[in-house]
């Protein structure tokens, strides 16, 4: 272990603290594989000591006005453009990532910071007189201690999905990032420290399965958001449910893209590429699949040129490492059933292996058959499986019937074309000649209800994170109408036009 290997403790109430369990992990950076860190391993213990600061907090917390919650957040984004450039490289460091996805990984989440800022001008509530003497207004109220639990492959801009909208809204939080990328958020830690969030607001445990279900089970917590593989999510939901707790759990994907001859092919192939082999694969909103209609050389052979043309390492256009051994030989065994079932292996990214690092390069494989198991599980990598389909109908009963519902893109110079497909698809976040259409604040991400790509209630960040995190309060007034004083009496008109007959109360 080096000199520079840091310490990643849990942090709660206002202090980094070390796990009850004594226990470390190592971190890895997945391009040599060397620790860069160790990570505590929480217990139940730890968690409880969370929730329980996060619950000593929240009555002086909430009681502040919006505004004045928003005015700490706003501290916050500074904090964070001013070290952007030091996150990004712990971001490198422990995830992968090339320096420029790391900045954008930095940007994107300070992205739905400033939203967060935004909030005293987006959460009001409505009031609308409903009758002659009634009048019913709402508000939303915070939850109370809410938790997240958050994946590896964005280790700033995930977590910033939710903890920015959640605490200005009212709420504190409990974090458990995930134990193989948590340097990131440790430093983040300080930072909200430095903004002036008060002790026992944001607090953070580290660890594995024990600290997650610990977080679940606990009586305390309100609610619970969850993005990582579907499996966990679908555990975690399941779990939230049975204890009736609020819950978002976000899981994978299987991204299809489909082709039509009339694209503009440079434009296409550029935007495909990037988003297969963007972040190494590892995103849920990477392209999974590409189809297209009939033949098409051009786009293909373009597709595969700059593919081919992609360097490993950490500078910008380069492309790092999947995040560790586990990754990259589930993705080699992707490759290699691929290859035994007949398909043809257009560029093959084990060329790319190193005796140290998780290194894959872009992997694109010609299918035969759209039932290869390449072309309907999720890979998670830099592999990006292409299939041409005969007809527009085919194409789409192929995206349909795949059991993620995440996203799906149609890349065309028609207008009418690209509606025949909008209407069609089967998953919530579409885009037409974009290969990642991530949705941008104030607009919410997540997958379909009723696929393996979202569990649990509503979306996350955006407008539907603000309402994910707060009740609607319902008032409905009544008040005796004031007696003038100039002896003046009321018209039968008057009294007539004010009388609700669809009003329960007082009558039988």
């Amino acid at each position: 272990m080096s000199g520079n290997t840091a310490i990643v403790d849990n942090y709660i109430s206002g202090r980094f603290i070390l796990p009850s369990t004594g226990e470390y992990l190592d971190v890895e950076n997945p391009a040599d594989f060397e620790t860069v860190g160790k990570v505590g391993v929480s217990g139940t213990a730890d968690v409880q000591a969370a929730v329980a600061a996060a619950k000593l907090a929240l009555p002086a917390w909430s009681s502040k006005t919006i505004k004045a919650r928003a005015a700490i957040m706003m501290k916050f984004h500074a904090l964070v453009r001013e070290h952007a450039q030091e996150l990004a490289e712990l971001i490198v460091k422990e995830n992968g990532k090339n320096i420029t996805e790391a900045l954008a990984d930095v940007a994107k989440g300070n992205e739905t910071v400033e939203y967060a800022c935004s909030l005293p001008q987006l959460a009001q509530g409505r009031s609308l007189k409903v009758s002659g003497e009634v009048t019913c207004i709402d508000r939303r109220d915070p939850l109370g201690v809410v938790a997240s639990i958050v994946p590896f492959n964005f280790p700033f801009m995930v977590p910033m999905w939710t903890l920015p909208i959640a605490l200005v809204m009212g709420n504190t939080v409990v974090l458990k990032p995930s134990e193989k990328v948590p340097l990131t958020m440790h430093r983040v830690a300080a930072l909200f420290e430095e903004a002036g969030f008060p002790a026992g607001v944001f607090n953070m445990v580290q660890g594995t399965r024990e600290a997650v279900e610990a977080i679940i089970d606990h009586p305390d917590v309100k609610a619970v958001t969850f993005v990582g593989s579907s499996p966990v999510a679908k555990i975690v939901s399941n779990r939230c449910r049975a204890l009736d707790k609020r819950c978002t759990a976000l899981g994978g994907a299987k991204n299809h893209l489909i082709a039509l001859p009339d694209c503009e092919v440079e434009g296409a192939a550029s935007d495909i590429c990037v988003s297969f082999a963007g972040c190494a694969g590892q995103r849920c909103m990477a392209a999974s699949v590409l189809m297209t209609i009939g033949k098409q050389e051009d786009l293909l052979q373009r597709l595969l040129d700059k593919a081919k043309r992609i360097e490993p390492g950490s500078g910008p256009g380069q492309m790092g490492p999947v995040i560790d051994k586990a990754s990259y030989q589930k993705i080699i065994s992707y490759i290699e059933d691929a290859e035994k079932s007949g398909a043809k292996i257009l560029l093959d990214g084990r060329s790319w292996k190193k005796e140290k690092g998780s290194w894959i390069g872009p992997t694109i494989i010609l299918h035969s058959s759209p039932n290869d198991k390449t072309m309907k599980e999720e890979v998670f990598g830099p592999v990006l499986s292409v299939y041409e389909a005969s007809t527009w109908e085919e194409a789409v009963e192929i995206e349909n019937a795949n059991p993620f519902g995440n996203a799906a893109s149609i890349y065309t110079s028609n207008g009418g074309n690209a509606e025949w497909f909008l209407s069609r698809f089967q998953a919530s976040m579409l885009g037409v000649n974009i290969g990642i259409p991530v949705p941008r604040e104030p607009f919410s991400f997540g997958g379909l209800y009723g696929t393996k790509s979202k569990y649990g209630d509503m979306d996350i960040t955006g407008d539907g994170a603000m309402e994910f995190f707060t009740n609607r309060v319902k008032v409905t007034s009544k008040w005796p109408l004031s007696k003038p004083t100039n002896g003046v009496k009321r018209s039968h008109d008057e009294i007539s036009d004010n009388k609700d007959s669809a009003n329960f109360a007082g009558q039988m």
